[in-house]
């Protein structure tokens, strides 16, 4: 039995009665009903009479539905056989159905029967199942299923079926029941799932955004940014979400499912859906997608993927999707990318958000405690709470009826397990117009989200068991600055800091701050005082955008602002590599002094760092943290300073040969220089791009000399037109966490007709 295309059962026209494209579907004759049999006196054989309704396929109208819900990128709606119709709830979509004769509205009764694929079965109208008769134009019921006729022609009935607004997400079975006025009943049941998503198109759907610019960025983009490094470097890095591809959509739905658990009606809501996936993009609690690994040693990462490998979503959701193991490994902007993949595929309005200076915040204090000793060594075993460089989370769109239309809008939620929330390594949604107002009692973990923004550091120096921890320094402003999110349309940063939190030093956040703490129930210090001493400054000086394989300086201002007063200046100026999280890695470089500042005197300290120094001790992303740890010997007064370093890794130059055209092949070439007095060596690309159903590895097979380039060279076929971006890694022995990305625009390919 053969495979008929853009026919059905052999005797439909080509072209789709209800929207005039060419039919996109292929049916294999086994797969669809046959009519009823009939035996000499035309009446139907099993006891109906003759000219009961029968329906004999169905036309999904794949393309005109896939534009007009904007599904049509879906693999499932593409792939060459078994397409399944990908639609959104809340919003029409056209059936054609072809029939064995005509349909007599006075005489026929159609009715259309919903129910979830994983039910099994279906039965009333319910959650999971709706029953859905047809009905004239004009007659619907607003908020619920539909199924208004449409019209017809000859042996084809077009139908517009709307899901309700709040229905379950999910695939979803169809039985066509048909019944003659007065006589018997025949049942179809189509042989394809229809996936019916999240509509932010719609308003009546509780993800609604408005804005075509802002649904086409945080809903349709299937590329973008993820920013990484320090507060005052800080390191864009292309991240693909491929949320269009194979076995995405399936993965986003079976996590739902089986590993989050959410049942019923649960899963129409997105604050339900959006907890479950913070909870299972990450291992520690379930079978879920990732494990963590932060790892200072790169002999740690065996057995998996280091997270700076990683370009998108697409490998890691497929390999999850088909071992159903979770893949190794994952660093916090790794989750916020294949969570943002999910929700975006689901329908739901998703975007990954990076803050530097982010508080981890253990105890709920809203202080965020660090002990030093005197050699300025954080003391690991007394300190719980930790300062990030950087940590990238996710913001989810949708209203929050259970707080209240106030609290709608962007949701903070976070898939990189730190704490738990119900006792499930999750985080969110949190409103952030709680979090900027200080409200720590609303759900979900608002308290976390706030501290990680706005908490308040406090440095403590240590000098033995039997000593009181002396206050070093109370600092309320550098905890949560420069959030951050890619900019709508634009390869750029936006910056969303005021969504979080008033600006620093105003009476604003510090009266949200002081509210805030009210209604902590921790029961830690909530204030701290330091005696008031200014005669003595320190100031660090950084030379900007340092290469990784030059030489800096570290340079350290002293002035004694006293006119009168001559003060003795103790201390130590130090370098130190430190992981993005905060953990401090190898000693770099220290300087010891010890000077008497004369009244007005100005003093620098230089303390040079060469390739040589760093190069070895460096961890995960070359960062360093600087810190002067001084005393003012004749007051007794201690100092401490810190601030964070990055030097910068090159970027990947990627071109492209000629001008790309959709389903056309094209050329890619990408480019990097070793900027390291050695040469590069074992080195690869990884590549993600349009029309890569998995990520690309590149090896090179040669070393890569100082100053010389790591070239390569490929293809690619861009599955439609439109925006793409392609994203580039390298990776080599001597040199990590490089990469580079290109956005391109796709044309559509030229008409052969002539006008």
């Amino acid at each position: 039995m053969g495979v008929v295309k853009s026919k059905l059962a052999g005797c439909c026209p080509s072209r789709c009665a209800c929207c005039g494209h060419h039919r996109s579907d292929s049916y294999d004759l086994k797969d669809l009903p046959r009519p009823p049999r009939l035996d000499d006196s035309n009446n139907v054989i099993d006891g109906t009479r003759q000219g009961v309704l029968a329906v004999q396929g169905i036309d999904f109208c794949i393309d005109s539905n896939g534009e007009n819900h904007h599904t049509n990128k879906f693999d499932l709606m593409t792939r060459d056989v078994d397409r399944c119709l990908v639609v959104r709830r809340g919003q029409a979509f056209k059936l054609d159905i072809l029939l064995n004769r005509p349909y007599d509205a006075k005489r026929d009764a159609v009715s259309f029967i919903f129910y979830v694929e994983d039910v099994q079965k279906r039965g009333p109208s319910n959650e999971a199942s709706a029953a859905v008769p047809m009905l004239e134009k004009g007659s619907e019921t607003l908020g619920s299923w539909n199924a208004v006729y449409e019209g017809q022609i000859d042996s084809h009935l077009m139908v517009a079926v709307t899901p309700a607004a709040d229905c379950i997400v999910a695939a979803w079975r169809l039985d066509v029941d048909t019944k003659l006025s007065g006589a018997g009943a025949l049942s179809y049941t189509h042989p394809q799932p229809i996936y019916v998503l999240f509509n932010p198109w719609c308003l009546n759907d509780s993800v609604y955004m408005p804005g075509h610019s802002h649904r086409e960025e945080y809903v349709q983009e299937d590329g973008g940014l993820v920013f990484r490094g320090v507060y005052n470097r800080i390191k864009p890095a292309p991240w693909n979400y491929a949320q269009y591809e194979k076995d995405i959509l399936e993965c986003a739905l079976y996590l739902i499912r089986e590993v989050g658990k959410v049942k019923g009606g649960a899963r129409g809501d997105p604050i339900r859906i959006v907890r479950a996936l913070a909870a299972a993009v990450n291992v520690q609690d379930d079978n879920g997608v990732l494990v963590g690994n932060w790892a200072k040693e790169l002999s740690d990462y065996s057995g998996g993927t280091h997270p700076l490998k990683w370009v998108g979503s697409l490998a890691i959701i497929q390999k999850y999707y088909e071992k159903k193991k979770p893949v190794k490994y994952a660093q916090c902007w790794v989750y916020a990318g294949v969570l943002t993949t999910l929700c975006r595929a689901l329908g739901i309005p998703c975007r990954p958000v990076s803050g530097y200076d982010a508080a981890h915040d253990s105890q709920g204090s809203l202080t965020i405690d660090i002990i030093k000793d005197e050699n300025g060594d954080t003391l690991e075993e007394f300190t719980n709470d930790s300062v990030w460089n950087y940590h990238v989370w996710n913001e989810v769109w949708m209203d929050r009826p259970d707080l209240g239309p106030d609290y709608g809008g962007w949701q903070a939620i976070d898939a990189t397990p730190q704490e738990t929330s119900e006792d499930v390594y999750r985080c969110g949604p949190a409103s952030l117009r709680a979090v900027r107002d200080g409200e720590l009692q609303k759900p979900y973990d608002v308290s976390y989200v706030f501290a990680q923004v706005n908490a308040d550091k406090v440095l403590w120096k240590y000098s033995g068991e039997i000593q009181p921890l002396k206050l070093l320094a109370r600092d309320t402003i550098s905890i949560g600055q420069n959030i951050s999110t890619k900019a709508i349309g634009r390869m750029e940063r936006e910056d969303i800091t005021n969504l979080y939190k008033y600006p620093e030093r105003t009476k604003e956040e510090r009266d949200t701050m002081e509210k805030a703490l009210r209604k902590s129930e921790s029961i830690f210090a909530r204030y701290y005082l330091n005696d008031a001493f200014n005669d003595v400054t320190f100031d660090f000086e950084l030379r900007d955008d340092i290469k990784i394989g030059q030489d800096f300086n570290v340079v350290l201002h002293i002035k004694n602002r006293s006119t009168i007063n001559e003060h003795q200046v103790k201390g130590v100026l130090r370098v130190d590599t430190v992981t993005y999280t905060g953990v401090t890695g190898d000693g770099v470089k220290r300087h010891e002094f010890d000077m008497k500042m004369a009244p007005e005197k100005k003093e620098t300290i230089t303390l040079p760092v060469t390739f040589n120094d760093y190069y070895k001790k460096l961890v995960d992303q070359a960062s360093f943290n600087i810190a002067c740890l001084a005393s003012i010997v004749d007051r007794n007064f201690d100092y401490f300073a810190q601030d964070d370093f990055r030097v910068r890794n090159p970027d990947i130059k990627i071109s492209i040969d000629g001008k790309p055209v959709s389903r056309q092949e094209f050329t890619v070439n990408v480019k990097l220089e070793n900027p390291l007095p050695i040469p590069l060596k074992s080195g690869k690309f990884y590549i993600q791009g349009p029309g890569l159903d998995k990520q690309l590895k590149i090896e090179l097979s040669e070393n890569v000399a100082p100053g010389e380039f790591a070239t390569a060279q490929f293809q690619l076929t861009p599955p439609w037109a439109g925006r793409h971006q392609i994203s580039a890694k390298f990776s080599s022995k001597e040199m990590h966490d490089v990469d580079g990305f290109l956005s391109i625009m796709v044309a559509p390919p030229a008409s052969n007709g002539v006008s």
